[in-house]
């Protein structure tokens, strides 16, 4: 038995059950279930559909996401999770480049490194040069000033960790941010690239290892593993080229809100909700989310 889910974004609903039925119809649904109304439903269906490429498409026409998977085995024991885009609605790298003078050229490389058109490694060095000799000091100045949670950030990670998931932030970002979001946040742990600090100042250097596509990969089974779990276990949520290979592993693999290559890659994609949409493709309706603490 497979079920199917209907998302939008929660600040703009448009689900009704007038443009949901024609749908249910067509898929020959079985009871029909609002997860929260004018946001999310559900209704299982015996079958993936033959036009199941159409389908999605008619519906982004309209702004709603459509997640089709089995049924059995979708709450999940695990929340694996990129950090920059995903978790936060910045990119790290970015912030502290502007506060440097080199935002645009950053942010550009940034983006192409994303959308997979450059290695990972070599671009996040090219990056990384151009903030040598940048005080320590901006780091905290960029978490105070310009980081911000991503919308459904807290309502998951405090629902899934009441619902006895662990939950890992996995960044190609840099430590001295993901110790502070997966502390604001609720994360059991985190891991990132170490920025190189000499006497106050970047040096323009990461420390190695790099923790690039490869090792979020290897992340998600040392965590498994250290957990008791398996890849089906997991769902992971990421938006960038390096986050392809944990996505790909994962038992659900959510591309949010992610660059095109990344998006045509995976087979939950999320276009329309927030970070909320994961819990609603696990079955969650709106009234057993948990509320969350202050971010």
């Amino acid at each position: 038995m497979f079920v199917a889910t209907l998302i939008t974004n929660p600040t703009e609903p448009v689900l009704t059950t007038a443009n949901v039925l024609p749908y249910h119809k067509e898929l020959d649904g079985g009871e029909f279930r609002w997860l929260q109304e004018g946001v999310a439903c559900e209704f299982p269906i015996a079958a993936r559909p033959f036009r199941e490429g159409k389908l999605w498409q008619q519906l982004q026409d309209r702004g709603i996401d459509l997640v089709i998977q089995k049924d059995a085995g979708r709450r999940k024991k695990m929340l694996l999770a990129d950090m920059d885009s995903t978790m936060i609605q910045q990119e790290c790298i970015d912030e502290l480049a502007a506060e440097a003078g080199v935002g645009e050229r950053v942010a550009a490389i940034t983006a192409r490194a994303m959308n997979g058109e450059l290695n990972f490694e070599s671009a996040l060095a090219e990056r990384v040069g151009l903030l040598a000799g940048l005080p320590e000091a901006v780091i905290d100045t960029v978490l105070e000033t310009r980081i911000t949670a991503m919308p459904g950030g807290p309502d998951l990670l405090a629902t899934m960790k009441a619902n006895g998931a662990w939950c890992a932030l996995v960044s190609g970002g840099f430590t001295v941010f993901t110790e502070a979001v997966a502390r604001g946040l609720g994360f059991d742990e985190n891991r990132a690239n170490t920025l190189e600090i000499v006497d106050g100042k970047l040096t323009g250097r990461v420390l190695p290892p790099i923790l690039g596509r490869e090792a979020k990969v290897q992340a998600l089974h040392e965590i498994t593993a250290a957990r008791g779990l398996v890849p089906d276990d997991v769902i992971a949520v990421g938006d960038g080229a390096n986050d392809l290979g944990m996505l790909g592993l994962a038992g659900a693999g959510v591309a949010l809100h992610a660059k095109p290559s990344v998006a045509a890659a995976c087979d939950i994609r999320i276009n329309y909700g927030d970070l909320t949409a994961l819990l609603f493709v696990q079955g969650y309706a709106r009234d057993e989310f948990v509320a969350p603490s202050a971010w």
